[in-house]
């Protein structure tokens, strides 16, 4: 059974920066972040073995000096109020992601009507709409309907969507009519980042190969979740797991090609124990009887 990594796929340079800026041996026990760093489950557990403390947000009991914003971002709001409440603030902020924060600014100054394209209970799109004064949050066409009557809208997305569902989404946006016939205004800031882009693309490409995709990231994780959907709408096998433990052997019984990707939160030494164990299991399936009895 042959086993083939995905060209570009795990930590993103956000991601890595973030763990490496937290793991800092001047934080141990004095640090505490506000939700997730990064959604994987091996890089939480690292953390907390390295004394860092997480909360789900700033009203949860806090009892060290610092605080730290995850690589998903924040509202402006929640890092004013930590810091008038006396916690000396560290912000391990994506840069791709405060670019999507940015962009919003500079539509709402160029008076157009903010929507995001993401999951609206996603930590990045909350941080990225909580201070603005009114804004949408849309899925797809089914919340349509609640940027029927804006008459200037700018458009921005998540950083983890996939480039197949927003683009078409903004296409469609742009098509609509106001009530009274006049076409909207439309200005889209295609803030899908670069590596997401990069990850699903070889994905894409890895997935036409392949008889079998094991996609590697947390079930939080929105840009992995991305993956596995990139590969069943090839119409692919794939499993989206987040531990070595959870692979199954019988996934692979027939299978001749497996492909490994992971989200970009994902880091390589996890990768890794995947690809090791995966080659095992296809080595132990291949000196099985029933196979060798298949093959004489």
């Amino acid at each position: 059974m042959k086993v083939t990594k995905a060209e570009a796929m795990g930590t993103c340079f956000g991601v890595r920066d973030a763990i490496e800026e937290a793991m800092d041996p001047k934080f141990k026990g004095n640090l505490t972040v506000i939700g997730q760093l990064v959604h994987n489950p091996q890089i939480v557990q690292r953390l907390k073995e390295n004394g860092v403390k997480i909360v789900n947000s700033l009203d949860d009991q806090i009892d060290t000096p610092n605080v730290m914003i995850t690589a998903h971002g924040a509202a402006q709001s929640v890092r004013v109020r930590a810091a008038e409440v006396g916690f000396k603030v560290y912000d391990a902020t994506c840069p791709l992601v405060m670019r999507v924060h940015r962009a919003v600014e500079k539509l709402v100054e160029e008076d157009f009507y903010p929507v995001v394209i993401g999951q609206e209970s996603h930590v990045e799109v909350r941080g990225i709409v909580t201070d603005l004064k009114e804004f949408t949050v849309i899925l797809d066409e089914s919340d349509f309907h609640k940027i029927a009557d804006k008459p200037r809208i700018g458009i921005v997305s998540q950083t983890t969507q996939q480039i197949t569902h927003v683009y078409p989404i903004v296409e469609k946006i742009k098509a609509l009519k106001n009530p009274d016939g006049s076409f909207k205004e439309v200005k889209f800031v295609d803030t899908i980042c670069k590596p997401t882009k990069d990850r699903q693309k070889a994905v894409h490409k890895l997935a036409d190969e392949v008889d079998l995709m094991i996609v590697i990231g947390g079930y939080n994780s929105s840009n992995t979740k991305k993956l596995k959907k990139v590969c069943e709408d090839k119409g692919l096998e794939a499993y989206h797991i987040e531990k070595v433990s959870e692979l199954n052997p019988a996934w692979f019984q027939t299978k001749k090609h497996v492909g490994i990707t992971a989200g970009t939160s994902t880091p390589h030494w996890v990768i890794d124990e995947f690809y090791e164990a995966v080659v095992e299991i296809g080595k132990n399936l291949e000196a099985s009887p029933a196979n060798k009895v298949a093959s004489a």
